[in-house]
């Protein structure tokens, strides 16, 4: 089963191939990245503009590789909300849209959590979330590493394992196709 991600990112990848193994355990799973365009904003601020992105990447690259059994597009994104106590917040989420470039599709979104104010006032000043953890917790390119969920919960959550459900999710309509 060739699985193409629209993403070069080794984590976006690794939870493509996690989940893909999970789901059709009896199929040889193979999966390349390919660097493709999301036709948002480089960090999308709101849960639309984040589904958007996944979907689009997903076009984009059944455009652009043809042969695919199934295209993978992994979106992470950020939206202002409030706490309990009505403070504002960001939180981060992701989305996850899958095809098989023959009309069916499949989506999924992560569960979300709240970034730290330091991360959440570089992100609303138009900083990508990765470079915001970056400066804030002296790293490099922890976006395709643990990410800030990895970083937050000290290696508890890595990224991978973050997506690795939300694109299981995804992929329900292809583990069970005559219900979908």
């Amino acid at each position: 089963m060739k699985v193409y991600v629209a993403s070069k990112n080794p984590i976006k990848c690794e939870a493509a191939l996690l989940a893909a193994k999970l789901m059709f355990p009896d199929k040889d799973v193979q999966v390349t990245g390919f660097s493709t365009a999301s036709g948002i904003s480089d960090q999308p601020m709101n849960n639309d503009e984040t589904r958007q992105g996944a979907c689009n990447r997903v076009q984009n690259l059944m455009a652009e590789q043809p042969g695919g059994d199934l295209y993978i597009g992994l979106e992470g994104g950020c939206s202002e909300t409030y706490d309990v106590l009505g403070q504002p917040q960001l939180e981060a989420f992701a989305w996850m849209v899958v095809s098989d470039g023959q009309g069916k599709w499949g989506e999924s979104r992560t569960a979300s959590f709240h970034l730290p104010q330091a991360v959440a006032e570089l992100v609303r000043q138009g900083m990508e979330l990765g470079e915001a953890d970056d400066k804030v917790f002296g790293m490099k390119n922890s976006k395709q590493s643990q990410g800030a969920c990895g970083i937050l919960t000290g290696g508890v959550l890595s990224r991978a394992a973050y997506y690795t459900p939300a694109v299981v999710l995804a992929l329900v309509p292809f583990k069970n196709p005559g219900l979908y």
